[in-house]
């Protein structure tokens, strides 16, 4: 990585550290909470889609899967939210692959069409789970403030850390799956996956591999805003909605890249909130219109998504370099 790079990151990573105690509104600290929440859940989405070609529009079932595990744990057995989040991110890996069996058997649209079947069959099973409080959803208990009971009632400056911490490892996650072996395998099943079959890919097994990684880390998103909000229920841990806006985030910013996940986040949340601001007292979901009418502009000109055009500027402000001459040019012009 080039010095600049580096000093560039490390530059964003003081700023990041230093926000909440810059700008200490709740709000202010909450918009970043929900940018690396996000962010988090649209780079899991990107190993699965970006990297291996899987588009899925069912991730919410994950997202459900991590909130209402850690919740449920927490007040039927008294443990602890950190320990709910791990256990909820591994009930979502093997639901992952309960899933990934017959699902990975068809391509295109008809798995995105599945993935959806899966999310909206998950979301009517848990309206109609008296246990998991049904309709009505589920208050999680409110336990001393502190970082052992992932409890904060005082400020949310800490949830921002959690958030970030959790968004750093997932991106490095993401790193080192996109740049090793497992990355290129993915590439070459997004590309051609017969010719991948062909060359001894095991097609099914490493889009597996990839739906585990991204259902693991929605589960923790998942696990992390309920602990946050101390409230969860199917409208909020279950929606079509949730899974189409991951997907949003993610291919606005630039599917398949690193950092387009995270510049969709911070780009598409702070507008959302701003047009609900401005726009979203009228009645008429002016807000919504402003919002839709922007996306839209955003991929007409630029369909690749922010990173795309961040690639662009950086073309267009390098200066060019003179085209190298054949052999023997000088010599014949001379002549």
């Amino acid at each position: 990585m080039a010095r600049p790079r580096l000093l560039a990151l490390g530059l964003l990573g003081v700023v990041l550290l230093a926000y909440p105690h810059v700008f200490t509104l709740p709000y202010q600290v909450h918009l970043f909470i929900l940018i690396f929440l996000f962010a988090t859940l649209a780079q899991a989405w990107n190993i699965l889609a970006g990297y291996c070609g899987q588009i899925s529009l069912g991730n919410a079932v994950f997202f459900g899967v991590g909130a209402y595990s850690s919740t449920l744990l927490m007040r039927w057995y008294d443990l602890s939210p950190w320990l709910g989040m791990l256990v909820g991110g591994l009930l979502a890996v093997g639901l992952s692959v309960l899933i990934g069996f017959p699902v990975f058997r068809l391509r295109g649209h008809y798995f995105a069409i599945a993935t959806i079947a899966i999310g909206e069959i998950a979301y009517i099973v848990m309206i109609n789970w008296q246990g998991g409080g049904g309709a009505s959803g589920i208050l999680l208990p409110i336990l001393p403030e502190g970082l052992v009971n992932f409890q904060f009632h005082s400020a949310k400056w800490p949830y921002y850390y959690i958030a970030l911490a959790l968004l750093v490892v997932v991106t490095a996650v993401s790193r080192w799956v996109a740049n090793g072996p497992l990355g290129y395998r993915f590439r070459a099943i997004r590309s051609d996956p017969e010719a991948a079959q062909s060359v001894g890919i095991d097609i099914t097994r490493y889009k597996l591999y990839a739906l585990a990684l991204s259902a693991f880390f929605t589960a923790l998103g998942g696990s992390l805003y309920a602990n946050y909000v101390l409230f969860i229920d199917p409208d909020s841990a279950f929606p079509l909605s949730l899974s189409v806006l991951v997907a949003l985030i993610a291919v606005l910013g630039g599917v398949g890249t690193l950092w387009g996940p995270i510049i969709g986040a911070a780009v598409l949340l702070p507008i959302s909130e701003l047009t609900r601001i401005y726009f979203g007292g009228t009645g008429r979901a002016v807000d919504l219109i402003v919002y839709g009418a922007l996306i839209v502009l955003l991929a007409v000109f630029e369909p690749g998504g922010v990173m795309a055009m961040l690639r662009s500027a950086d073309r267009l402000r390098r200066p060019r370099r003179p085209a190298a001459r054949p052999a023997g040019a000088e010599r014949v012009g001379a002549d």
